[in-house]
């Protein structure tokens, strides 16, 4: 799945939370695309802090 697809499909599941409610598999698949989409979001960041070089002057 990419980001995309992770992305539209966690506001597809807060869009049926506030109109419906989840039931339990929803909460767990919910649970587990954001850890995924975390997950990702600290590895790019990491990867940018990585790339950082220091100069002084």
């Amino acid at each position: 799945m990419n980001i995309d697809e992770l992305v539209a499909r966690i506001n597809e599941l807060a869009r049926k939370q506030k109109s419906d409610g989840l039931n339990e598999e929803e909460l767990a698949e919910r649970a587990k695309l954001r850890e995924i989409y975390l997950g990702n979001i600290r590895s790019n960041f990491r990867a940018q802090l990585d790339n950082i070089e220091i100069v002084d002057k």
